[in-house]
């Protein structure tokens, strides 16, 4: 089902970020940590390369190089 975003959150350091995000788009070559109900399997030190998008309910995320813009539900 199709929910609005709320905001995005430009994501360009090593902190954990929480929320409830829908869409993770990656703005370079990027390696994200991810977490969430919808997660299954190990999903740490996922390469994302520039231009890709994730879609799925997200609700912790860590980057351990690169730059994302992560989009609040």
């Amino acid at each position: 089902m199709y929910q609005p975003f709320i905001g995005a959150e430009l994501i360009a350091d090593t902190n954990n970020h929480q929320g409830r995000f829908s869409k993770l788009t990656a703005l370079e070559d990027s390696v994200v940590n991810l977490a969430g109900p919808e997660l299954r399997g190990d999903v740490s030190n996922v390469t994302m390369k520039a231009n890709t998008t994730v879609e799925c309910i997200t609700t912790s995320i860590t980057l351990s190089s690169g730059t994302v813009i992560a989009y609040r539900i």
